[in-house]
């Protein structure tokens, strides 16, 4: 049986990551020959669940077509975010929570896309449907990416069903999801240590938004300022980015994870789209997004909206 790598989007996140592993590990138990690999460093919050839950991060890889024939995507599908050269290898199956975009094959596939807040909940319930319980460890990290897409259950894309999948899970891991969600969501707040550069990449998305090409990057934060105080350099990396890019626009969000705000620093000839977007005035570029905390509901279809 041949290969099969399952990844998620690239600059992932702690879904991303954990939901390839978990995937893999149904796919392995159904008799699929897969492995999960990666598109991106890993994060500091993503390796705080690693290390808990004692597993290593997938492998680092920039192609894939020179080592499978096919491959599944998790927790993304739109052809930017995803491996360079995925043109050139079958998508067999897509197991999502986002948007469908720039997106289609040539043959059939199993296609699984649920508005729910994180994939590993859509994962949780096909462990179900399979009749495979789910390790300990397995559910950790599942755990893990649930908290870290709902911001521990206060996003706006946090569905009932996310919170009683995350219960679950936490029963199974042995965890209390309150304390080890604060615990994770701190650890990836912690940017002391960040370069520039990986500030603005760690968790960073293309999207086209009409005619406009759009890069969206957030960051978590305990305190927005700690960020905010290398707006200088920040902006220098977004214009290099901009122009190396041809972008319209790029939108640097910091969420405060505490107040459960954000603060948009926005760069590009379609700047402006955000202030008609939120009805704020850009100030130094940068405007505070109120109860903004979710990329994915709050941002990208209100921008999508703004510059169709």
């Amino acid at each position: 049986m041949e290969k099969i790598l399952i990844f998620g989007h690239k600059n992932p996140d702690t879904d991303t990551i954990c939901s390839a592993i978990a995937y893999a590990d149904l796919k392995s138990q159904l008799g699929f020959n897969v492995e999960p690999v990666r598109l991106g460093s890993v994060s500091g919050e993503t390796q705080f669940a690693l290390d808990h839950f004692k597993f290593d991060a997938p492998r680092l890889v920039d192609t894939v077509a020179n080592e499978v024939k096919g491959v599944i995507l998790v927790d993304h599908n739109e052809r930017q975010q995803s491996a360079n050269d995925i043109d050139q290898v079958q998508v067999l199956e897509v197991i999502d929570h986002h948007r469908i975009a720039n997106f289609e094959t040539s043959g059939p596939l199993y296609y699984r896309a649920e508005p729910v807040g994180c994939t590993a909940t859509i994962l949780k319930k096909m462990y179900k449907e399979h009749g495979i319980s789910i390790r300990k460890e397995i559910a950790g990290l599942m755990l893990s990416a649930i908290i870290s897409d709902s911001l521990l259950f206060k996003s706006p894309t946090c569905t009932k069903e996310d919170v009683a999948a995350a219960r679950e899970l936490a029963d199974i891991a042995g965890v209390d999801a309150e304390s080890y969600g604060l615990d994770m969501l701190k650890a990836g707040a912690d940017l002391s240590d960040k370069t520039i550069a990986q500030l603005v990449s760690l968790d960073s998305k293309e999207f086209q938004m009409g005619s406009a090409k759009v890069e969206i990057a957030q960051v978590n934060a305990v305190d927005v300022n700690d960020v905010l105080a290398r707006q200088a350099e920040v902006e220098a990396a977004l214009s290099t980015i901009i122009s190396e890019k041809g972008l319209d626009l790029f939108v640097f969000v910091v969420t405060d994870i505490l107040n459960n705000d954000s603060v948009a620093l926005a760069l590009g000839r379609a700047a402006d789209a955000v202030e008609k977007a939120y009805n704020v005035s850009l100030v130094d570029n940068k405007a505070v997004l109120k109860g903004v905390v979710s990329r994915k509901s709050q941002i990208v279809p209100v921008l999508t909206e703004t510059l169709k």
